[in-house]
């Protein structure tokens, strides 16, 4: 049977009553996040961390704040749970169009440049950090695909890091709706998915050759040292600075700028500025580039860096 049967003699219970989070159970919480994320719960986070905890103390029977507190302190599977469940995760295929633009204007023609010169190699290695689930390093690996292709003897590396495993593993499965494709160009979705028949209708499956250039990792950002290994040519770290406390972005950011290639781009979602806190990292593109006529909160404003001898150079 396919669903449980109530009788007179099983009458349904009432669901239990989400206990309060007192003040000092919400500061040991803010603390614990904070130390294990880097990211900072303000006071008006305290009824967003109520609702997501409550489905762990359902999962657990358990029935109150502090009894969680304590088993999630005694127990680091629970610890990856809790912080799977206060995550925020936002994206979408290229969003902010303006950093795809800058690449396909700026930095890939010179790429190719150097390439030609014979003063790089043909391996491009990129790094989507907090990347959710996936949009953002699936839409890096289409692009670079296109213009680098490995017909043309390019090798394309992708990287993609998240706290939480929860969203890693969906990024992993490359497998979305059919109305998540709306943001991709209609040449790549012929070219790197895969429609969905019979019982998979609807879907859309990452192809094998997309697929096989990404890579995926549990990473936190806030804790040295890094898993993995550099340098990068490029690297992504858009919408998470702004969960930081200005202390730990400026750590951030400073790690970042030690994985780039001397001629390696590290772009910033657009409400992350950072003016006079990156010593070693030089600005090469605080605003949209090329700008729109009329910019729109799509668009924001694209921040990229540079590690400062190079720009230096140039």
């Amino acid at each position: 049977m396919a669903y449980e049967e109530t009788t007179a003699h099983s009458p349904l219970l009432p669901p239990k009553p989400i206990p309060d989070l007192a003040a000092g159970e919400f500061a040991l919480f803010q603390a614990l996040v904070l130390r294990e994320s880097g990211i900072h719960l303000g006071a008006k986070n305290r009824a967003m961390l109520v609702s997501r905890l409550w489905k762990r103390l359902r999962a657990l029977e358990l029935n109150s704040f502090s009894a969680y507190y304590r088993r999630v302190k005694a127990d680091p599977h629970e610890m990856v749970l809790m912080l799977d469940c206060i995550c925020t995760n936002e994206t979408h295929f290229f969003r902010e169009p303006a950093a795809f633009d800058c690449l396909r204007q700026r930095v890939f023609p010179e790429w190719i440049a150097q390439a030609d010169a014979n003063k790089r190699t043909r391996t491009l290695r990129v790094w989507s950090a907090a990347c959710s689930t996936g949009e953002e390093p699936y839409s890096l690996a289409m692009t670079l695909l296109s213009e680098f292709p490995p017909s043309s003897g390019w090798c394309i590396e992708v990287l993609g890091t998240d706290l939480s495993t929860k969203v890693l593993a969906r990024a992993s499965a490359g497998i979305w709706p059919t109305e998540k494709m709306s943001d991709v160009p209609v040449q790549y979705q012929r070219k790197f998915m895969l429609k969905g028949f019979g019982p998979e209708k609807g879907k859309i499956k990452a192809a094998g050759e997309v697929r096989k250039a990404i890579r995926f990792q549990r990473m936190n950002l806030t804790q040295e040292p890094y898993p993995v290994t550099g340098p990068f040519d490029l690297i992504f770290c858009r919408n998470v600075l702004i969960y930081f406390e200005w202390e730990t972005k400026i750590k951030v950011v400073d790690r970042l700028g030690k994985l780039l290639t001397p001629d390696g781009y590290l772009f910033l979602g657009h409400a992350e500025s950072l003016h006079g806190v990156a010593d070693k990292l030089q600005f090469v593109a605080p605003k949209v580039f090329p700008a729109p006529k009329v910019p729109t909160a799509r668009s924001g404003a694209l921040c990229i860096l540079q590690r400062r001898e190079k720009a230096a150079r140039d």
